[in-house]
């Protein structure tokens, strides 16, 4: 059975991959406004995180920018088996704008190593496709549940050379190797970490679990840290590549400390372009024990 959805799968990412990208993203633009409409899971899942991360926000603009949030998601769906299966110089055509590079040759010219973060904001593929054709780098990834489907992953995102290595003890050894090697490491930071390397810490002013990987890395290494994302800019016109500082405190001794750095460090980048995170993420779901799970608030998390 897995054989037979892995196929039915990579079909439907080759046929995708056929696109321009303007009809890739209005395809995508106008499934993610007919799921919003749907009024499902990922809706009541972008509104709830809305509410609680920027409470600032009137009503109108949070129902606003939940559309917004929806119609970007979409997009990035649709965009993504382009970063698979297009070539790489097609994909690097739709790049029109770098910004914070000098960041990126400063930080490596120190001679450590560079771990690059890089948040589910705007289209991270074509992010992490672009810093491994400048520079030796590794990502962390974590295998799909399709085991068929990891190979084409593989080879896919590695097929400039950027080495994809699993969150495993294996793998994090890799990327310490990598660091002290001068290379860059990519991490997705925003995601609900497993296992015991966490800490509670505060995203958008609530406390939730979050990883202490990168303040590890750091400590065992000294490498600097960035942040960076592609943004999609208007009427298909491509993306812009950015770069930035993250928050200080990334290495901090205190873990809580750093978690929140990091934290942070995503809050900025978030604020610079918020319509284009992936907000149907449940990112706040794992709380410190006896707290409501915000999305079913009867639940009590432990």
């Amino acid at each position: 059975m897995s054989k037979l959805k892995y196929f039915l799968i990579a079909g439907l990412l080759r046929i995708a991959g056929s696109l321009p990208l303007g009809l890739a993203q209005f395809i995508g633009k106008w499934a993610g406004l007919m799921a919003w409409h749907l009024n499902g899971r990922s809706r009541k899942t972008t509104d709830v995180n809305l509410k609680i991360c920027l409470p600032e926000l009137s009503a109108e603009e949070q129902y606003q920018l939940s559309k917004e949030s929806m119609a970007h998601t979409g997009m990035t769906a649709l965009e993504i088996p382009l970063m698979w299966e297009w070539p790489v110089e097609k994909c690097f055509g739709l790049i029109r704008e770098t910004r914070g590079l000098e960041l990126v040759d400063n930080a490596l010219a120190s001679g450590k190593g560079l771990i690059l973060l890089a948040p589910h904001l705007g289209n991270w593929e074509l992010t992490g496709l672009f810093f491994s054709s400048r520079y030796k780098m590794a990502a962390l990834y974590s295998p799909p549940h399709i085991k068929e489907f990891e190979d084409y992953m593989i080879r896919v995102r590695g097929r400039l050379g950027s080495e994809l290595v699993r969150g495993d003890r294996k793998g994090l050894l890799r990327l310490m190797n990598i660091l002290k090697e001068g290379g860059v490491a990519g991490i997705l930071p925003d995601q609900s970490p497993r296992g015991k390397t966490n800490v509670y810490a505060p995203f958008f002013g609530m406390e939730v679990r979050t990883m202490t990987l990168v303040n590890k890395l750091i400590q065992k290494t000294g490498a600097n840290t960035l942040v960076a994302f592609a943004e999609r800019l208007p009427d298909g016109k491509g993306f812009r590549i950015v770069v930035e500082e993250p928050v200080p405190g990334n290495g901090d001794a205190d873990p809580v400390v750093a978690a929140t750095a990091l934290n942070q460090s995503v809050e900025k980048v978030v604020r610079m372009a918020p319509a284009q995170y992936q907000w149907e993420y449940k990112r706040l779901r794992h709380r410190p024990p006896g707290n409501p799970n915000p999305y079913y608030p009867h639940k009590i998390c432990r």
